[in-house]
């Protein structure tokens, strides 16, 4: 078969090709010049589109609340993508967890196109990828996307924080409320959803969420709680109402292109970073790396002076 080029994709995804934008997103996952070739192609083509992340401990469905929210979303004939990232197999490098698998419900939906990702070899890792993938659906003419991580540790949080309105997923009670500050939580909640609200503890839950949301400096926009039993679809349409008050909040205040100009810088400078990492350690080797680190290890040299001595051939 013939080898597609990133621009003929390009073209081929915005006329309506899934597969081509399928292939697209494979190649923002593998990294490589492909990547960012066609990270350079999707950026000036990019800006039109509006992404809301739901976020959460493992098992407080987050699935299941994005499978009800696109069918909302559907009923209102909006076209929607969605990204679930997932861990990566230590075997293929692929998303643990299947797409379709996932959300059934909607595969067969022209309206809706639903992609499992994984960060495989990208350089700087599962956040970088999905800044560029985010960037392609939205180069492709998506104008909403749903990004769902799995889980709560520091890269999913990273991940969250690629949207423009993050939800945070808890369950009845959902533990160590110190413990979700710690994870990052609070920082990144635009809306907490308390999912399987029909469940006992549902009321504390909310208690504990109002306490530490009033420890929190929130500024002008204060994270509205709301309960859902996504299962049967009860509350669901009302995070999406919320979904698009805190959009026109944001729209209003002038605070949606602050957030995204902030992300672009963090993403530059995470660019900067990995790429300066990798020149780094390419030129060093990998035997002078482990003999450095075995340095430092035995306490014979500094860590500062150590990296001096990885980064002077880059002019560092």
């Amino acid at each position: 078969m013939r080898r597609r080029h990133p621009t003929e994709l390009l073209d081929a995804a915005r006329s309506g090709d899934r597969a081509a934008l399928a292939r697209l997103l494979s190649l923002v996952e593998r990294g490589g010049a492909d990547a960012r070739e066609v990270a350079r192609l999707a950026y000036p083509l990019s800006g039109g589109g509006y992404t809301v992340g739901l976020t959460g401990a493992p098992g407080a469905g987050k699935s299941t609340l994005t499978s009800a929210l696109i069918g909302v979303m559907r009923k209102l004939e909006l076209p929607v993508s969605v990204l679930a990232i997932d861990p990566s197999s230590p075997f293929t490098g692929g998303a643990i967890l299947g797409d379709r698998v996932r959300m059934g419900d909607h595969a067969l939906d022209p309206g809706v196109f639903i992609r499992s990702m994984a960060s495989r070899g990208h350089l700087g890792g599962l956040a970088l990828a999905t800044h560029e993938a985010i960037r392609v659906l939205d180069a492709v003419g998506a104008r909403w996307v749903l990004l769902e991580t799995v889980g709560v540790g520091q890269v999913e949080v990273e991940v969250a924080g690629a949207a423009d309105t993050t939800v945070v997923v808890v369950n009845p009670g959902w533990g160590d409320s110190v413990q979700a500050n710690k994870a990052g939580l609070m920082e990144i909640a635009d809306l907490f959803v308390i999912n399987k609200a029909d469940r006992a503890g549902a009321a504390e839950t909310r208690r504990d969420l109002e306490s530490m949301l009033a420890l929190t400096e929130s500024g002008d926009w204060v994270p509205p709680i709301l309960e859902t039993t996504a299962t049967s679809g009860g509350g669901v349409t009302e995070v999406w109402d919320e979904i698009g008050r805190h959009r026109a909040f944001l729209e209003s205040s002038g605070h949606l292109a602050e957030r995204r100009e902030k992300r672009l810088r963090e993403e530059f400078e995470q660019v900067i970073v990995q790429r300066l990492r990798w020149r780094a350690t390419s030129l060093v080797g990998d035997d002078d790396l482990a003999r450095l680190e075995a340095e430092v290890l035995a306490r014979r040299i500094d860590p500062w002076a150590a990296a001096d001595e990885i980064l002077g051939p880059v002019g560092a």
